[in-house]
């Protein structure tokens, strides 16, 4: 999805899914444009975006909208990690705040996936990859 929002509405109940192009913190590109985007959802309640770069989140999701969810990835979790029990901890948590799992800022939420791939090094050190499943209850 490219600056656009679509409705999907199964027995009488709506969810938007907004999609933006790339919008990151130098030296990646801001091309996503969110308020375009959100044009054509602005009446349904629940928003769901899906953002490559998790910065956007805490940058203009949280601060200017009412999306309840935003789906983000672009970190890999640096394909480095350690986790105990409730404890993370990768080198890319100096560059991202949010970097892998699920944030909250009052009732929005983001979710920053692991991915499937890699950059650079072509294998993973405790940072294994990720399928995500999100189920939606009212």
């Amino acid at each position: 999805m490219l600056n656009e929002g679509k409705v999907i509405e199964v027995n009488k109940e709506q969810i938007a899914i907004v999609g933006v192009e790339n919008w990151g913190n130098p030296p990646f590109k801001q091309y996503g444009d969110l308020q375009k985007a959100l044009r054509q959802v602005r009446q349904v309640p629940f928003k769901v975006l899906l953002s490559h770069d998790p910065s956007h989140w805490a940058e203009e999701v949280v601060k200017t909208t009412d999306i309840a969810l935003t789906l983000s990835g672009h970190t890999h979790g640096m394909q480095a990690g350690i986790r105990l029990k409730n404890r993370k901890w990768s080198p890319i948590k100096y560059k991202y705040e949010h970097w892998a799992g699920l944030y909250a800022e009052g009732k929005k939420h983001l979710y920053v996936n692991r991915g499937l791939g890699w950059l650079g090094f072509p294998g993973r050190l405790g940072m294994r990859p990720e399928i995500t499943c999100i189920d939606f209850e009212k």
